[in-house]
């Protein structure tokens, strides 16, 4: 990977945090940056210290873990360290990288670590801001900061930048995979869209320049909190 990951632990338990902290010390691709006592303090620990990764209590004062992130503008990757099995199917939703149940053994943990040191370490490099794609014989290769948004197509899926349609053989999940999820959001189960082009919000519908692109009301929510609005 070429670097380790970063991460904070967040527990208001002072023995939980004392636990984690040993585990993380054991692993070597992993580096601390930071340790919490609730999501209020790693809420300012985060403007300040940036991190690839939250190993994150859930129910803690003033503020849960889930709370946190629902309401996080592209927060880091998480892994829930948490008492609480009721809260897996929300985790889920909120497409953290593990779900850890205390008691947490070292196996467990190690598990988990590794999970997220496959995800970074297949995640789009940030040195690296494109992508090529297969259309007809040709690769092409495309910026990401150029793609206006992408439709699934049945086993196809149409690329749209501002001056171009690319029809390439894949599914949206395939390509979701190669695009870096700081700067790609999914309104609906048929697009990906580059928050970035998003110029205007009218309803469910996403204005990007000439295009429109639907928004799933199960997901608008989700959305425009990560372009950035709060009612």
């Amino acid at each position: 990977m070429g670097r380790r990951i970063t991460c904070i632990i967040t527990d208001d338990e002072p023995m939980a945090r004392k636990g984690l902290q040993g585990y993380v010390e054991k692993i070597d691709f992993l580096q601390l940056a930071g340790v919490c006592e609730d999501a209020v303090q790693l809420n300012s620990l985060l403007k300040q210290q940036p991190v690839d990764l939250l190993f994150l209590d859930i129910e803690m004062p003033y503020i849960t873990g889930v709370e946190f992130l629902q309401q996080t503008a592209n927060p880091p990757k998480v892994i829930f360290t948490t008492a609480y099995e009721q809260y897996a199917i929300k985790g889920y939703e909120l497409d953290v990288l593990d779900y850890l149940l205390k008691p947490i053994s070292f196996d467990r943990f190690l598990k988990a670590a590794n999970k997220a040191y496959d995800y970074f370490d297949e995640a789009p490099d940030a040195k690296q801001p494109y992508l090529f794609i297969k259309t007809d014989t040709r690769l092409e290769k495309i910026y990401f900061r150029d793609i206006l948004f992408a439709e699934a197509m049945e086993n196809y899926v149409a690329v749209y930048t501002a001056d171009k349609k690319h029809i390439t053989h894949s599914t949206l999940k395939g390509l979701q995979e190669k695009l870096p999820a700081t700067l790609f959001l999914q309104p609906h189960k048929s697009y990906l869209v580059n928050k970035d082009a998003i110029g205007a919000v009218e309803g469910n519908i996403l204005h990007l320049g000439k295009y429109q692109v639907p928004m799933s009301k199960y997901l608008k929510d989700e959305v425009m909190g990560k372009i950035g609005f709060r009612k």
